[in-house]
Protein backbone atom coordinates (compact mmCIF):
# COMPACT_ATOMS: atom_id res chain seq x y z
CA UNK A 1 0.00 0.00 0.00
CA UNK A 2 1.26 3.72 -0.83
CA UNK A 3 1.23 5.31 2.53
CA UNK A 4 1.82 8.17 1.33
CA UNK A 5 -2.30 8.28 0.09
CA UNK A 6 -2.60 7.94 3.68
CA UNK A 7 -5.65 10.49 4.74
CA UNK A 8 -6.30 9.89 8.91
CA UNK A 9 -10.29 10.63 7.72
CA UNK A 10 -10.32 7.40 5.74
CA UNK A 11 -9.10 5.60 8.74
CA UNK A 12 -12.10 7.31 10.57
CA UNK A 13 -14.42 6.03 8.29
CA UNK A 14 -12.99 2.40 7.75
CA UNK A 15 -13.30 2.27 11.64
CA UNK A 16 -16.76 3.51 11.61
CA UNK A 17 -18.01 0.97 8.39
CA UNK A 18 -16.69 -1.97 9.79
CA UNK A 19 -17.87 -1.15 13.30
CA UNK A 20 -21.08 -0.53 12.14
CA UNK A 21 -20.96 -2.45 8.48
CA UNK A 22 -23.96 -0.15 7.19
CA UNK A 23 -23.29 2.65 5.52
CA UNK A 24 -26.03 4.87 6.60
CA UNK A 25 -25.04 4.07 10.00
CA UNK A 26 -21.20 4.95 9.25
CA UNK A 27 -22.54 8.36 7.76
CA UNK A 28 -24.95 8.76 11.20
CA UNK A 29 -21.87 8.13 13.12
CA UNK A 30 -19.32 10.50 11.32
CA UNK A 31 -21.80 12.94 10.89
CA UNK A 32 -21.67 13.05 6.88
CA UNK A 33 -23.63 12.25 4.00
CA UNK A 34 -24.33 8.90 2.64
CA UNK A 35 -22.67 9.87 -0.93
CA UNK A 36 -19.45 10.69 1.12
CA UNK A 37 -18.96 7.63 3.01
CA UNK A 38 -19.43 5.79 -0.35
CA UNK A 39 -16.98 7.76 -1.96
CA UNK A 40 -14.79 7.30 1.13
CA UNK A 41 -15.00 3.79 1.13
CA UNK A 42 -14.49 3.44 -2.88
CA UNK A 43 -11.10 5.14 -1.99
CA UNK A 44 -10.27 2.71 0.82
CA UNK A 45 -10.92 -0.08 -1.82
CA UNK A 46 -8.58 0.84 -3.97
CA UNK A 47 -5.90 1.84 -0.95
CA UNK A 48 -5.79 -1.58 0.53
CA UNK A 49 -6.92 -3.44 -3.21
CA UNK A 50 -10.05 -5.06 -1.50
CA UNK A 51 -13.75 -4.66 -1.53
CA UNK A 52 -13.51 -4.57 2.46
CA UNK A 53 -17.72 -5.08 2.38
CA UNK A 54 -19.51 -6.65 0.36
CA UNK A 55 -23.83 -6.22 0.54
CA UNK A 56 -25.54 -8.85 2.22
CA UNK A 57 -28.97 -8.95 3.03
CA UNK A 58 -28.79 -6.82 6.14
CA UNK A 59 -26.03 -4.15 5.74
CA UNK A 60 -22.70 -5.40 4.41
CA UNK A 61 -20.73 -8.05 5.15
CA UNK A 62 -16.65 -7.69 5.99
CA UNK A 63 -14.28 -9.39 3.99
CA UNK A 64 -11.54 -11.34 5.51
CA UNK A 65 -8.75 -8.31 4.79
CA UNK A 66 -11.27 -6.35 6.62
CA UNK A 67 -11.42 -8.47 9.65
CA UNK A 68 -7.71 -8.88 9.85
CA UNK A 69 -7.95 -4.75 9.82
CA UNK A 70 -10.31 -4.43 12.30
CA UNK A 71 -8.19 -4.45 15.74
CA UNK A 72 -5.12 -2.52 14.31
CA UNK A 73 -7.08 0.28 12.83
CA UNK A 74 -8.90 0.61 16.59
CA UNK A 75 -6.23 0.19 18.22
CA UNK A 76 -3.99 3.01 16.17
CA UNK A 77 -6.93 4.85 16.26
CA UNK A 78 -7.15 5.04 19.67
CA UNK A 79 -3.83 5.47 20.68
CA UNK A 80 -3.94 8.71 18.86
CA UNK A 81 -6.47 9.71 20.33
CA UNK A 82 -5.29 9.08 23.67
CA UNK A 83 -2.13 11.11 22.78
CA UNK A 84 -4.18 13.99 21.68
CA UNK A 85 -5.59 14.28 25.02
CA UNK A 86 -3.18 14.14 26.69
CA UNK A 87 -1.90 17.44 25.37
CA UNK A 88 -5.03 18.76 26.29
CA UNK A 89 -5.53 17.24 29.96
CA UNK A 90 -2.51 17.16 32.33
CA UNK A 91 -2.58 15.33 35.09
CA UNK A 92 0.51 16.38 37.84
CA UNK A 93 0.35 13.44 40.21
CA UNK A 94 0.16 11.19 37.35
CA UNK A 95 2.43 12.75 34.68
CA UNK A 96 5.81 11.48 33.32
CA UNK A 97 7.03 14.07 31.38
CA UNK A 98 10.63 15.52 31.52
CA UNK A 99 11.39 19.34 30.86
CA UNK A 100 14.73 20.41 29.67
CA UNK A 101 15.77 23.94 30.64
CA UNK A 102 18.82 26.31 29.58
CA UNK A 103 19.64 28.34 32.57
CA UNK A 104 22.38 30.25 34.39
CA UNK A 105 24.26 29.30 37.57
CA UNK A 106 22.28 32.30 38.93
CA UNK A 107 18.60 30.84 37.43
CA UNK A 108 19.64 27.67 38.48
CA UNK A 109 19.69 28.98 41.89
CA UNK A 110 16.59 31.42 41.91
CA UNK A 111 14.08 29.55 39.69
CA UNK A 112 14.79 25.85 38.76
CA UNK A 113 16.02 24.98 42.27
CA UNK A 114 12.26 26.24 44.22
CA UNK A 115 10.86 24.56 40.77
CA UNK A 116 12.07 21.15 41.69
CA UNK A 117 11.12 21.44 45.49
CA UNK A 118 7.79 22.27 44.49
CA UNK A 119 7.45 19.44 41.88
CA UNK A 120 8.35 16.92 44.24
CA UNK A 121 4.97 18.05 45.97
CA UNK A 122 2.58 18.37 43.39
CA UNK A 123 4.22 16.04 40.22
CA UNK A 124 6.79 13.53 41.33
CA UNK A 125 6.65 12.28 37.59
CA UNK A 126 8.31 15.47 36.35
CA UNK A 127 11.53 15.49 35.87
CA UNK A 128 13.71 18.49 35.35
CA UNK A 129 17.01 18.87 33.18
CA UNK A 130 18.79 21.90 33.80
CA UNK A 131 21.25 22.75 30.77
CA UNK A 132 23.70 25.27 30.16
CA UNK A 133 22.35 28.49 28.34
CA UNK A 134 23.98 29.56 25.38
CA UNK A 135 22.67 32.56 24.07
CA UNK A 136 24.19 31.64 20.72
CA UNK A 137 22.29 28.78 20.40
CA UNK A 138 19.05 28.51 22.89
CA UNK A 139 16.77 29.86 19.75
CA UNK A 140 18.42 26.94 17.56
CA UNK A 141 17.57 24.50 20.66
CA UNK A 142 14.45 25.46 21.33
CA UNK A 143 13.28 24.95 17.36
CA UNK A 144 14.78 21.79 17.43
CA UNK A 145 13.21 20.38 20.58
CA UNK A 146 16.77 19.97 22.45
CA UNK A 147 14.90 23.14 24.86
CA UNK A 148 11.52 23.27 26.25
CA UNK A 149 12.30 26.64 28.20
CA UNK A 150 15.22 28.99 28.17
CA UNK A 151 15.02 31.20 30.97
CA UNK A 152 16.72 34.20 29.47
CA UNK A 153 16.63 38.55 29.29
CA UNK A 154 14.08 40.38 27.07
CA UNK A 155 17.04 41.36 24.51
CA UNK A 156 17.75 37.72 24.19
CA UNK A 157 13.54 36.81 24.08
CA UNK A 158 13.44 36.85 19.99
CA UNK A 159 10.11 38.65 18.41
CA UNK A 160 8.65 35.14 16.89
CA UNK A 161 9.40 33.05 20.32
CA UNK A 162 7.19 33.12 22.77
CA UNK A 163 8.02 35.09 26.38
CA UNK A 164 6.53 35.89 29.54
CA UNK A 165 8.03 38.46 31.94
CA UNK A 166 8.97 36.69 35.83
CA UNK A 167 10.64 39.69 37.39
CA UNK A 168 12.45 42.57 37.48
CA UNK A 169 15.88 41.73 39.34
CA UNK A 170 18.25 44.30 41.24
CA UNK A 171 21.36 43.82 42.70
CA UNK A 172 22.81 44.04 46.52
CA UNK A 173 26.47 44.53 47.55
CA UNK A 174 27.77 41.50 49.42
CA UNK A 175 31.50 40.92 51.83
CA UNK A 176 31.95 39.02 54.83
CA UNK A 177 29.99 40.07 58.11
CA UNK A 178 32.65 41.59 59.75
CA UNK A 179 34.46 43.64 57.11
CA UNK A 180 35.52 47.13 57.68
CA UNK A 181 34.70 49.02 55.32
CA UNK A 182 31.16 47.68 54.86
CA UNK A 183 28.34 49.92 56.22
CA UNK A 184 24.41 51.26 55.39
CA UNK A 185 24.55 54.52 53.18
CA UNK A 186 28.08 53.27 51.28
CA UNK A 187 28.63 56.26 48.87
CA UNK A 188 29.49 55.39 45.27
CA UNK A 189 33.07 57.19 46.08
CA UNK A 190 33.92 54.42 48.76
CA UNK A 191 31.81 51.81 46.52
CA UNK A 192 34.20 52.32 44.15
CA UNK A 193 37.66 52.14 46.51
CA UNK A 194 36.98 48.10 47.53
CA UNK A 195 38.31 45.18 46.37
CA UNK A 196 35.77 43.59 43.81
CA UNK A 197 34.77 40.29 42.62
CA UNK A 198 32.32 40.41 39.15
CA UNK A 199 31.11 37.58 37.28
CA UNK A 200 31.80 36.67 33.56
CA UNK A 201 29.68 34.08 32.55
CA UNK A 202 32.29 34.31 29.15
CA UNK A 203 35.34 34.29 31.05
CA UNK A 204 38.11 36.87 31.64
CA UNK A 205 35.88 39.83 31.44
CA UNK A 206 36.93 42.28 34.07
CA UNK A 207 33.58 44.93 33.26
CA UNK A 208 29.59 44.52 33.22
CA UNK A 209 27.36 46.82 32.11
CA UNK A 210 27.49 48.22 35.79
CA UNK A 211 31.34 49.06 35.27
CA UNK A 212 29.46 51.33 31.77
CA UNK A 213 27.03 53.00 33.85
CA UNK A 214 29.65 53.81 36.84
CA UNK A 215 32.02 55.46 33.94
CA UNK A 216 29.10 58.12 32.82
CA UNK A 217 29.63 58.88 36.39
CA UNK A 218 33.42 59.44 36.22
CA UNK A 219 33.34 56.12 38.49
CA UNK A 220 35.70 53.02 37.85
CA UNK A 221 35.86 50.23 40.12
CA UNK A 222 38.43 48.00 41.80
CA UNK A 223 37.87 44.54 39.99
CA UNK A 224 40.55 42.16 41.12
CA UNK A 225 38.84 39.09 40.08
CA UNK A 226 36.78 37.76 37.27
CA UNK A 227 34.64 34.58 38.15
CA UNK A 228 33.11 32.47 36.06
CA UNK A 229 30.06 31.56 38.07
CA UNK A 230 27.73 33.62 40.66
CA UNK A 231 27.64 30.13 43.35
CA UNK A 232 31.30 31.03 43.77
CA UNK A 233 31.24 34.43 44.97
CA UNK A 234 29.43 34.04 48.46
CA UNK A 235 31.93 31.51 49.47
CA UNK A 236 34.98 33.71 48.67
CA UNK A 237 33.86 37.15 49.66
CA UNK A 238 32.90 35.27 52.96
CA UNK A 239 36.40 34.43 53.60
CA UNK A 240 38.16 37.72 52.51
CA UNK A 241 38.05 41.19 52.12
CA UNK A 242 36.92 41.05 48.59
CA UNK A 243 33.10 42.18 47.87
CA UNK A 244 30.84 41.56 44.98
CA UNK A 245 27.35 42.86 43.53
CA UNK A 246 25.26 39.76 43.18
CA UNK A 247 21.30 39.34 41.88
CA UNK A 248 18.87 39.64 44.91
CA UNK A 249 16.88 36.49 44.72
CA UNK A 250 20.08 34.48 44.63
CA UNK A 251 20.64 35.24 48.62
CA UNK A 252 17.21 33.44 49.15
CA UNK A 253 19.07 31.77 51.78
CA UNK A 254 20.88 34.25 54.29
CA UNK A 255 23.88 33.20 55.41
CA UNK A 256 25.96 34.37 58.96
CA UNK A 257 28.52 34.57 57.14
CA UNK A 258 27.71 37.63 55.22
CA UNK A 259 26.59 41.52 54.94
CA UNK A 260 24.25 42.99 52.44
CA UNK A 261 24.27 45.93 51.70
CA UNK A 262 21.66 48.20 49.95
CA UNK A 263 22.61 50.61 46.92
CA UNK A 264 20.08 53.14 46.82
CA UNK A 265 21.67 55.03 44.89
CA UNK A 266 22.75 51.78 42.27
CA UNK A 267 19.68 51.87 39.82
CA UNK A 268 21.02 48.75 37.13
CA UNK A 269 18.32 46.49 36.84
CA UNK A 270 17.98 43.25 34.57
CA UNK A 271 14.48 41.27 33.60
CA UNK A 272 14.40 37.74 33.97
CA UNK A 273 11.58 36.21 31.43
CA UNK A 274 10.92 32.21 29.83
CA UNK A 275 11.00 32.26 26.53
CA UNK A 276 10.00 29.07 24.77
CA UNK A 277 9.19 28.02 20.86
CA UNK A 278 5.72 27.86 19.44
CA UNK A 279 5.91 23.84 18.80
CA UNK A 280 5.62 23.16 23.03
CA UNK A 281 2.94 26.38 23.16
CA UNK A 282 -0.24 23.94 23.09
CA UNK A 283 1.38 21.02 25.41
CA UNK A 284 -0.58 20.84 28.67
CA UNK A 285 2.15 19.60 29.98
CA UNK A 286 4.73 22.40 29.19
CA UNK A 287 1.97 25.01 30.18
CA UNK A 288 1.29 23.74 33.95
CA UNK A 289 5.21 24.13 34.36
CA UNK A 290 5.35 27.09 33.03
CA UNK A 291 2.42 28.39 35.12
CA UNK A 292 3.92 26.72 37.78
CA UNK A 293 7.30 28.66 37.70
CA UNK A 294 5.83 32.26 37.22
CA UNK A 295 3.34 31.19 40.32
CA UNK A 296 6.12 30.18 42.91
CA UNK A 297 7.66 33.45 41.48
CA UNK A 298 5.20 35.95 42.66
CA UNK A 299 4.94 34.90 45.97
CA UNK A 300 9.00 34.98 46.48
Amino acid sequence: MDTTRLDLNLLLTLEALLAEQNVTKAAARLHLSQPAVSAQLNRLRDMFDDPLLIPARRGMTPTAKALELIIPVRESLEKLRQTLQSHKDFYPQRAELTVNIACTDYTQAAIVMPLVLALRQQAPGVRIAARHYNPAQFEQQLASGELDIAIASHDAAKSHLRSSHLFDETYVLIGRRDHPALKENLSIEEFVQLEHVIVSPSGGSFTTPIDDALATFGHKRNVVMSAATFLFVPQIVSVSDLVALVPRRLLQVKSELLSVIELPWLAEQFDVNLVWHERSHGHAGHRWVRELIAELLSHS
